[in-house]
């Protein structure tokens, strides 16, 4: 079993019945997203913990070997060889173990939101789409489609039709565009349906997106 990675938690009320898991981008830490709480403007009715977990941090190849938060390693600088497998899977372990404390803590799966930017959309949209018990939805932030071929085998009947908000930058230099379009393209094609939207912004969030987000957590958490 995988331990829990140690967190950071904003409740927006007392006795929070359903849950945001929220992964932040390579380098960061859970306290950067933490502070976007606010901004997605959720009512007092909707009773939410958000999760911001700690990556472990490791060496990244495409950084020279410099240690640093990360969910798994880069290797390549283009999107087919990009992710490091069994970094991503030992992260998809993780992100479990903290899904399933959340049922301990009383939330239903189906009123769980995977979230992440970049890294940890990656691996938000990697775990949710292979979650065998429905959940409430994903949002995937200037991120794209890890390992799309075994998706095909080893998609969860349960989430064939999970929400999904894809947000990206029109300007962005670290994940390209293109490499998200491609990334809805075939997440469309397998179909799952998406909620894509693009902003005019670098690998970066804007205040028009996180109140997107919030719109879109507000209607899959029933409020």
């Amino acid at each position: 079993m995988s331990t829990i990675l140690p967190a950071v938690e904003v409740e927006t009320a007392s006795n929070p019945d359903a849950s945001v898991i929220w992964l932040h981008g390579l380098g960061d830490t859970g306290h950067g997203w933490s502070q976007a709480v606010d901004a997605l403007a959720l009512p007092p009715a909707l009773r939410v913990r958000f999760v911001f977990p700690h990556a472990p941090s490791m060496p990244v190849s495409i950084n020279n070997g410099y240690v640093m938060p990360a969910w798994y390693d880069v290797r390549a600088a283009n999107i087919t060889e990009r992710a490091d497998l069994d970094g991503v899977r030992r992260s998809h372990g993780e992100l479990q173990a903290l899904i399933a404390r959340e049922n301990g803590r009383g939330v239903a799966d189906a009123r769980i939101v995977l979230a992440g930017f970049s890294q940890g959309g990656a691996i938000a949209l990697y775990t949710g789409l292979r979650y065998p018990q429905r959940l409430a939805g994903i949002v995937a932030l200037s991120t794209y489609l890890i390992d799309g071929a075994g998706l095909a085998s080893e998609a969860s009947p349960a989430n064939r039709d999970v929400p999904i908000f894809m947000g990206h930058g029109s300007f962005d230099p670290v994940v390209q565009l293109a490499w998200a379009e491609a990334s809805r393209e075939a997440l469309q094609k397998a179909g799952y349906r998406l909620d894509w939207r693009v902003y005019p912004m670098e690998h970066s969030a804007t205040m028009e997106e996180l109140a997107d987000v919030g719109a879109f957590l507000r209607r899959v958490l029933g409020a």
